[in-house]
């Protein structure tokens, strides 16, 4: 586990280090590296001064690093919803040939770390629900709940990852301090699936993935809007499962 203790400090694990960046120059990389990622055109990406202003601002710019080489990153600010003040963990990524190693965790954790340094209780941010990795990274393997579905949130973008797919997106709700209770007071359970090819679908028939989208939107809206959370998420061979819980 990596542990970000202050500015510039940095813990290692197998070669990997992961430390917050002290330099602007060094955030230029981030730059090059979202191109990798997500094949984003110019005008999706975030620019380098957007990196400086959230370290300048209080928000978080953490790198993974392979010796000077910047393999990932974590770009978050500080937010405000209803007079509480939070972490909103805005972009992450690592690069395609380092994905897979626990990078992804490390930087995740490193985020909870200085933000629990700093007094903060809660870190969000969004994640596309047809992504059955991320769903299971983020709630099964991290613990956040979801309680809010954003249709479209940043509009058709130039990423392939996309797949042309309007942005929908579920908020992460991670309660870094204390946990959230997960167990159902009267133990009923929703479930909402996402089938696994999904987006073998959307290259081979756009309308069908497009359906589908539309399909798992509303279900999420109706549970959310009945008072229900995603607290669990499940894997099998075709589907990726989401459970929920009134909570």
């Amino acid at each position: 586990m990596s542990t970000l203790v202050s500015q510039g400090s940095s813990s290692k694990s197998k070669g990997i280090t992961i430390r917050k960046f002290t330099k602007p120059d060094e955030m230029k990389a981030c730059v090059d590296l979202q191109k990798v990622v997500w094949g984003f055109s110019d005008v999706d990406i975030v620019p380098h001064r957007m990196f400086v202003v959230a370290h300048r601002t209080g928000g978080q710019v953490i790198g993974a690093f392979d010796g000077d080489k910047v393999i990932g990153f974590a770009l978050a600010f500080i937010a405000n919803r209803d007079g509480g003040m939070y972490i909103h963990s805005h972009m992450a990524a690592v690069l395609p040939e380092y994905q897979n190693k626990g990078i992804g965790r490390k930087l995740k954790l490193a985020q909870k770390d200085d933000a629990l340094e700093r007094g903060f209780d809660l870190i969000e941010w969004t994640f596309d629900p047809l992504q059955i990795r991320n769903a299971h990274f983020n709630i099964s393997r991290l613990g956040a709940i979801v309680r809010e579905y954003l249709p479209n949130v940043y509009g058709r973008t130039t990423s392939p990852l996309h797949h042309g797919l309007p942005t929908d997106r579920l908020v992460a709700h991670w309660r870094i301090r204390d946990l959230e209770p997960r167990e159902s007071a009267s133990g009923e359970m929703k479930l909402v699936c996402v089938p696994k090819d999904i987006f073998e679908v959307s290259a081979s028939d756009p309308e069908r993935a497009k359906s589908l989208q539309s399909e798992i939107r509303r279900h999420f809206q109706k549970f959310f809007g009945e008072g229900f959370a995603v607290t669990r998420f499940e894997v099998d061979e075709t589907q990726g499962k989401y459970l929920l819980q009134r909570i």
